[in-house]
């Protein structure tokens, strides 16, 4: 047996003996990344049990698929408003008679009305509210859980006035919190797009720090999302001491401890991909659409027709 082993040897041809070699320098350096990634492993056998660890961070981040990191999660505004909406659907269904004419009447002019907010220059009116109206949907299913004291009002006024009792359980509506986030970006001079950017941040903190955003610390909450949106997003980028010229009663030490745990909250990913920007956007104007909120429409003029082709 011993010399029938060793002719074949001798027989085979030179191209067999380097792919041999090839085999054997392949195998030789996978055995070094497992040991690389087990340690000692290689000895005991166990080395091919081992999770190499690019597959535990692919793991862990289809377990963590939150919809300010992935364009392919739903957000959390519009599942939260989607229940409310059929409901009303449901109830003006109900309430309208058999014999009602409920047919709309169209236009039967040739003039094209088209919305002036896009993706890329969004109505800043318009996206103010819808940011606005999904706070409050935030607010309205909020889940009972604890958020830092950073971010309490109650411990933390944005006035020198005393916080009226039972401030934590007066719930804001939308108008209320739009007259917030609009007396900040027309103070700071923000753009459009920061509002929608401002949305991701919050839902990425309430995401990351599985925390709730309730009537005692929203205001707070909106206010570091909206410094780290015009930061990141805005070319010319508000300092926080010109966050203090707006609330006159917020020192910056308190504006700086704030972001600081807010950026801390978020790991420090400030990072916004433009697809789940554009999720963003086109959700806001489902929100809008299910809430009756119109965008602003204007007569198709031929220079905007000649643009949109």
């Amino acid at each position: 047996m011993g010399n029938k082993h060793c002719s074949c040897l001798s027989s085979s041809s030179s191209s067999k003996s380097t792919k041999h070699k090839k085999h054997s320098q392949q195998t030789s350096v996978s055995n070094s990344h497992n040991v690389v990634a087990g340690g000692s492993g290689g000895k005991d056998g166990n080395s091919s049990k081992l999770q190499h660890i690019s597959d535990r961070e692919q793991v862990d981040v289809d377990e963590t698929r939150t919809p300010s990191d992935h364009p392919m999660a739903d957000t959390i505004f519009l599942s939260k408003s989607h229940s409310e909406a059929n409901e009303k659907r449901l109830s003006v269904h109900n309430s309208t008679s058999p014999g009602s004419n409920t047919h709309k009447r169209r236009s039967s002019c040739s003039t094209i009305y088209i919305d002036d907010s896009t993706v890329s220059q969004p109505n800043i009116k318009a996206s103010i509210k819808c940011v606005a109206l999904a706070v409050f949907y935030h607010i309205k299913h909020r889940e009972n859980k604890q958020t830092p004291d950073i971010f309490d009002e109650m411990l933390y006024p944005l006035t020198k006035e005393a916080v009226p009792a039972g401030y934590d359980q007066l719930e804001p509506d939308h108008r209320q919190i739009y007259r917030f986030i609009r007396t900040l970006f027309s103070a700071a001079q923000l753009a459009a797009e920061c509002s929608i950017v401002t949305l991701i941040y919050l839902e990425r903190l309430l995401a990351y720090a599985e925390i709730c955003i309730c009537p005692s610390n929203w205001k707070r909450i909106l206010l570091g999302a909206i410094l780290l949106a015009s930061k990141v997003w805005d070319d010319q980028a508000v300092w926080n001491v010109d966050y203090c010229q707006i609330l006159k009663d917020m020192s910056v030490e308190d504006m700086n401890a704030m972001e600081r745990q807010f950026l801390e909250l978020l790991n420090f990913n400030i990072n916004v991909p433009s697809s789940v920007y554009a999720k963003y956007y086109f959700d806001l104007r489902s929100l809008a659409d299910s809430n009756n909120l119109s965008f602003p429409c204007e007569p198709l003029s031929k220079e905007r027709a000649r643009k949109l082709e």
